[in-house]
């Protein structure tokens, strides 16, 4: 069965760092897009960073300079590096990747189960 699995999360005091990671399981031919997304109490789903196959990066504005997104190909696994935390970080974190599970098969969008980050003042 193939599926996403993110760890890392918890509760950090601001200006402090996590680390999150995003690990895809089973068999998985090739992996797209990897992203990260956050949602906080009473708020829309937000995207928060993507890393394309090729490494190219993109941030929302409100994490540039703070957050770092990363992967590696060979294990399979994203990461997000999150440092100088703010209390407005505080959301369930979300990894989602595009993933060829068979050969010749389209890249179909899988969702992790979220992880807590909590940010206190």
């Amino acid at each position: 069965q193939v599926q996403l699995v993110e760890s890392g999360g918890g509760m950090v005091q601001a200006g402090g760092s996590l680390r999150l990671s995003c690990a895809a399981s089973g068999t998985i031919f090739s992996i797209n897009a990897m992203r990260w997304y956050r949602q906080a109490p009473g708020k829309q789903r937000e995207l928060v960073a993507v890393v394309t196959s090729g490494g190219s990066t993109n941030y929302a504005d409100s994490v540039k300079g703070r957050f770092t997104i990363s992967r590696d190909n060979a294990k399979n696994t994203g990461y997000l590096q999150m440092n100088s935390l703010k209390p407005e970080d505080t959301a369930v974190y979300y990894c989602n990747a595009d993933l060829r599970i068979g050969l010749g098969l389209k890249f179909i969008s899988y969702w992790g189960q979220g992880t807590q980050v909590t940010v206190s003042a």
